[in-house]
């Protein structure tokens, strides 16, 4: 009997995780019950157990009295001493309780007992696990679909993916397996409630973790992250190792490595940039894929202006605003873009310099353009230039033969200035790029 209930006990602990003492525990409280639901009272009962052999004993323990009045808790001297003929009046004697004595009711009372003790285990060792995996990532198998909401298998327990925390337009088959956030676990008289999302921005973020050992390792960190779920997220990412390339590391070799990032997301779009501590650097990092040409950022306002050629502002902005929207999010700043054209007429195109006081800015920025709006003495561009990658002046003012402005250049096609020329109001360039008066 002993040997069967501790191979029973042996396979709950395996299969439930409910550690052996626990069962025990439960099973002595069991017999506590039955006790007294078969005497009327267990004050006096106490329980003996083996955790070895799983061999237990109950006993009923009885004061020595002269004249009974209580059968449960008082015995007297004649009958304790045809146990014992030591005992005196005063003495405890332990009485042995036989638990094939008890009814049919007790009975079923001390398994149900124990039944509950093993649910609530079951329910605390779940809820235990779970909890540990609050805010991480975790795959789960699709089982139906309740209502609008999806019902979740986890394993050893379900997760519930609400109808707000499903990506638009995603639509799941049964036993279909996707990898899901977990926001929340709470505990419930009927077990654990585990609430996940699909649409949180720490789901890519823990995804990357997955996917890059660098970024697991804490080699490259992922600084901000703003997304738009089923659409697009960018990600600013700084590498605390120099030789190590945050962007590289987390695109992979052909992309391969936030390719299966974005194949779990079923298509959204990725944009890594790198991360700077300067926030004019940031920002322009943040409008990518467009091109820049100033950013005049106010830290404490936490505002920027933005100033981008004219062909590439419809690209900062992005379709219906998204670019320009979760580049703001990324870096917590309000941006204000206008193009070339605008920023001119608006008169904010030639005053960043006064406008943000940032040293790291003006390093960043050494082609600045004088109050009175001409090219700086030496009439260049700096090499680096973001105005036309493949332009620069040269040291006369000259442009350079194959020196192009832009795709919509104002340059006429024999080298000379157009009509409406903003650079010199009055006077033409010739062919040869000498000044004329």
């Amino acid at each position: 009997m002993n040997s069967e209930l501790l191979e029973a006990l042996t396979i709950l602990e395996q299969e439930k995780n409910i550690s052996k003492e626990t069962l025990l525990e439960a099973i002595e409280n069991s017999l506590v019950t039955a006790c007294k639901n078969h005497f009327g009272k267990s004050d006096n009962i106490k329980v003996v157990i083996d955790p070895d052999t799983c061999e237990f004993h109950c006993y009923q323990e009885k004061t020595v009295v002269e004249e009974v009045t209580d059968q449960v808790e008082e015995i007297s001297l004649p009958n304790a001493r045809m146990i014992d003929g030591g005992y005196e009046l005063g003495d405890i004697v332990q009485i042995e309780v036989q638990s094939k004595e008890f009814g049919r009711i007790a009975t079923q009372n001390a398994k149900n007992v124990i039944l509950q003790k093993i649910r609530e285990e079951e329910r605390k060792v779940i809820l235990d696990e779970y909890s540990s995996k609050e805010k991480d990532v975790i795959t789960g198998v699709v089982q139906r679909y309740v209502g609008r909401n999806v019902s979740i298998n986890l394993g050893k327990a379900d997760a519930l993916l609400t109808e707000n925390e499903q990506i638009r337009g995603e639509v799941f088959k049964p036993t279909e397996r996707i990898k899901v956030y977990v926001l929340e676990v709470k505990a419930t008289n009927k077990g654990p409630k585990i609430l996940v999302s699909r649409t949180h921005p720490e789901l890519v973020k823990r995804l990357f973790e997955s996917e890059v050992t660098e970024v697991k390792e804490g080699i490259v960190e992922i600084k901000a992250i703003s997304r738009e779920a089923g659409s697009r997220t960018k990600i600013a990412v700084w590498s605390n190792d120099p030789d190590v390339d945050p962007v590289g590391a987390c695109v992979g070799m052909n992309g391969a490595r936030v390719n299966a990032i974005v194949n779990e997301l079923r298509g959204e779009k990725i944009d890594i940039i790198t991360w700077d501590e300067n926030p004019a650097i940031l920002i322009q990092n943040a409008l990518s894929p467009a091109k820049v040409i100033s950013v005049i950022a106010d830290a404490e306002e936490k505002t920027a202006k933005v100033v981008v050629p004219d062909y590439q502002l419809s690209l900062a902005i992005g379709k219906e605003g998204q670019n320009a929207r979760l580049a703001a999010r990324l870096t917590g700043f309000k941006i204000d873009i206008k193009s070339e054209t605008q920023a001119r007429e608006a008169g904010d195109f030639l005053d960043y310099e006064n406008d943000y006081e940032d040293e790291d800015y003006d390093e960043y920025y050494e082609d600045e353009y004088v109050e009175d709006g001409e090219y700086a003495e030496d009439g260049e561009y700096a090499e680096d230039s973001e105005y036309a990658e493949d332009s620069e002046y040269a040291e006369d003012g000259e442009y350079v033969e194959d020196g192009e402005y832009a795709e919509d250049d104002e340059y006429a096609e024999d080298g000379e200035y157009a009509e409406d020329d903003e650079y010199a109001e009055d006077e033409a360039y010739e062919q040869d790029g000498d000044d004329e008066e």
